[in-house]
């Protein structure tokens, strides 16, 4: 994996939060992804490149639709802690995005922020793998940047939901790499 340059890459972290990092996870926990994207922030921030933290929060009158079969947010909204991100990850300096879909581009002025910075690259992980990291990364591959995916980064409710992800649909949009092949 090359080295990326710190003035041209974004770290984006999506969704650790305390209404997301508990609870079952595959192939890892929460707490794992957590640990692995903290270091990873830590060598970003050191290296003068953006980090960008993207939380999710429902409000009662600004849910996407729930017109679905299995729709899983909840009708009144999500209660303000489950939006909180975990103790320790936000530094000063760092971007926060509250978002209200799963991807973290779409209602939000993240594309704005990044391409103001000369972002070209984005180096993205958390939580979960199918859902807002694979929204996040098909959405910036479709706005023109770099997409590159931290699998040791991310974690999904199962490990299959994860596996297929990484396997079959992540590859086609983006490099899939390890977090200590990532130079910066």
């Amino acid at each position: 994996m090359p080295d990326f340059d710190p003035h041209t890459t974004a770290l984006i972290l999506i969704d650790l939060q305390d209404g997301i990092v508990a609870g079952d996870k595959g192939p890892r926990s929460g707490t794992e992804v957590v640990a692995t994207c903290k270091a990873l922030a830590d060598r970003f921030r050191k290296a003068g490149a953006p980090v960008v933290l993207v939380h999710v929060g429902f409000k009662k009158d600004e849910l996407p639709s729930l017109n679905a079969d299995t729709a899983s947010l909840p009708a009144d909204g999500t209660p303000p802690a489950f939006a909180k991100l975990v103790d320790g990850l936000e530094q000063e300096g760092d971007i926060v995005v509250l978002k209200h879909h799963w991807g973290a581009f779409i209602g939000t002025d993240l594309d704005l922020q990044l391409r103001r910075r000369g972002i070209r690259t984005l180096v993205v992980a958390g939580i979960a793998t199918n859902f807002g990291v694979e929204s996040t990364v098909r959405s910036g591959w479709e706005l023109s940047y770099d997409m590159v995916v931290v699998e040791d980064g991310c974690t999904s409710r199962a490990a299959d939901l994860h596996d297929f992800a990484i396997e079959r649909i992540l590859p086609n949009i983006a490099r899939i790499v390890k977090a200590d092949a990532i130079g910066i």
